[in-house]
């Protein structure tokens, strides 16, 4: 199932998505996006499979967010809200994959692909890897209530707080004392230990794990807020004069200045 910048394999009992744009830290093209949804389609659909590995290319990222260029194309106060409703519509459907998912982090995993990361059920990372929504300092846009909701499970609310307001990111010890990951393994271990991860889970009862895995997500979906709860706070950011700036920013490789307006 080849797409553009992903590849998608399996080898017995595990599949592998790769993000593979290294040149840009694997950021996120529209066309990335849905090969992930293609791709969790393609292990609902195989009955051998038993694990979905989701991992960047290159060793520098995971994932680096959504490419900030397909953002000069959003024109209507509507263009925020479609991006962050389509978004959630992935990570809902990587949420709802019936096997087992699990990153494989090296490297930053930031905005859209620590999104992403969360999403999963379990996350391994390397002592280099680093997490953060630095949307604050950046570009100025809004997450939408369902990410919001996925890190406060996690993390907590001062966490997010933190996170998000000072746009810092979190590095390897931190995650993993706060329960953002499961555990660091060196760069030169990660692929073993995933795989030796995912080898367990094939050994294990498949009914008992789906069961646990679509119980606990349940129970997160059914305290999270509907999605229109938060769409004039996602409309107010990405239809500012800050976030236009910021877009520009980034592309320009300025910091920006922000106004508040």
């Amino acid at each position: 199932m080849p797409k553009p910048h992903t590849t998608f394999e399996t080898t017995g009992p595990l599949a592998t998505l790769t993000f593979n744009r290294p040149d840009v830290r694997n950021a996120m093209t529209w066309e990335m996006y849905q090969a992930l949804v293609d791709a969790c389609k393609a292990v609902d659909a195989t009955e051998d499979v038993r694990t979905l590995v989701l991992k960047g290319a290159g060793g520098q990222a995971f994932v680096a967010g959504t490419d900030i260029g397909q953002f000069q194309e959003f024109k209507s106060p509507g263009d925020g809200i479609a991006y962050e409703r389509r978004l959630d519509e992935v990570l809902e459907r990587l949420e709802k994959v019936t096997k087992p998912t699990i990153a494989q982090i090296e490297g930053v995993a930031t905005g859209g692909g620590c999104a992403i990361a969360l999403a999963c059920d379990l996350r391994y990372c390397t002592p280099e890897s680093r997490f953060g929504m630095p949307i604050a300092r950046t570009l100025g846009n809004c997450l939408s209530v369902a990410n919001h909701a996925r890190l406060l499970d996690l993390i907590g609310p001062a966490r997010v707080k933190e996170m998000i307001f000072t746009g810092r990111l979190i590095n390897a010890d931190e995650a993993v004392a706060v329960g953002l990951v499961n555990r660091v393994v060196d760069a030169n271990r990660l692929d073993q230990a995933v795989r030796d991860v995912a080898a367990a889970i094939a050994e294990n009862a498949p009914l008992t794990i789906m069961a646990t895995k679509e119980i606990v997500r349940r129970i997160q979906a059914s305290r999270r807020p509907n999605p229109a709860d938060g769409r004039d706070l996602i409309e107010l950011c990405y239809t500012s004069e800050d976030f236009a700036e910021g877009v520009k920013a980034f592309l320009t490789k300025r910091p920006p200045k922000w106004k508040g307006r």
